[in-house]
């Protein structure tokens, strides 16, 4: 468990302690507030861990819990928060609300005196959401500085993530990141790993990249049909394309695979 650390005006990231694999360094919560509120928004809470809850509230009292999206290690300590400082928990997925409304694209959440924008980025998976911080400010606070967006699992500060078929869609998946790249320059705090400049430069680096693995995959293919369902077709790619991707990670390689053999698929 680590201690909060301020990253902009508006956000403070208390990491959990579940580095591994497919988390890497852990998952990052995030507290959002304005200076001054004694409430806190609390984004993605995390794995249920003691340790990791009380340094949560130790910001303050939580007004209202918001999931990126519903994957374990960002939401099985919704419950027990909720149920500990009798906050509202809002997701797109309803399943993970309690005393709130399901999120949608478009709302504008207002609590612990800051403003929250959501933005509808599935892909990663289907209930995929990002938040922006239109009144932030951050690292450095000066006049070269720029809002924030957190992207969950949309956006990691290393490596690129996993499209979680069948639940995850590739097409959705670049739709979503062109979205954001329209968004412009933004601060990118991400569910796992470090903070990230620049929203736009990065969506251009995933934009890229996706492309590349998706032409790696046609000509590993070559001319068979794509169906995310030929457990055979899947090896192949997997031993073309994650070489060098470790065990732990594998699983969701496969899943990678099937999206991008789907999508190839709906392409035609």
């Amino acid at each position: 468990m680590s201690t909060g650390r301020r990253l902009t005006r508006l956000a403070t990231c208390v990491r959990a302690p579940n580095a591994g694999p497919m988390t890497l360094d852990g998952t990052n919560t995030y507290v959002v507030r304005a200076p001054g509120s004694p409430r806190v928004v609390v984004v993605d809470p995390g794995p249920l861990d003691e340790g990791h809850l009380a340094e949560i509230e130790r910001f303050g009292t939580v007004e209202l819990i918001l999931l990126t999206h519903g994957h374990h290690d960002h939401s099985d300590a919704v419950a027990q928060l909720a149920a500990k400082t009798g906050a509202v928990a809002r997701a797109v997925d309803e399943r993970w609300c309690i005393g709130g409304d399901p999120l949608r694209g478009g709302d504008v959440v207002a609590a612990a005196g800051a403003e929250i924008e959501v933005v509808a980025t599935p892909g990663h998976t289907s209930d995929s959401v990002c938040f922006v911080l239109p009144g932030d400010a951050g690292p450095d606070q000066g006049a070269g500085s720029c809002p924030s967006i957190l992207t969950g699992d949309t956006i990691l500060g290393r490596g690129t993530t996993v499209i979680a078929h069948p639940d995850g869609s590739l097409s959705n998946y670049l739709s979503s990141i062109e979205r954001l790249r329209r968004l412009g320059r933004l601060h990118v705090l991400p569910a796992h790993g470090p903070a990230l400049p620049d929203l736009a430069a990065i969506c251009e680096i995933y934009l890229a990249h996706r492309r590349d693995k998706l032409e790696l995959v046609r000509s590993v293919i070559s001319g068979r049909r794509a169906d995310p369902g030929d457990v055979d077709l899947v090896q192949r790619v997997i031993a073309a394309a994650y070489t060098h991707a470790p065990e732990g990670v594998l699983p969701a390689a496969r899943a990678s695979v099937r999206a991008q053999l789907e999508y190839l698929a709906l392409e035609g």
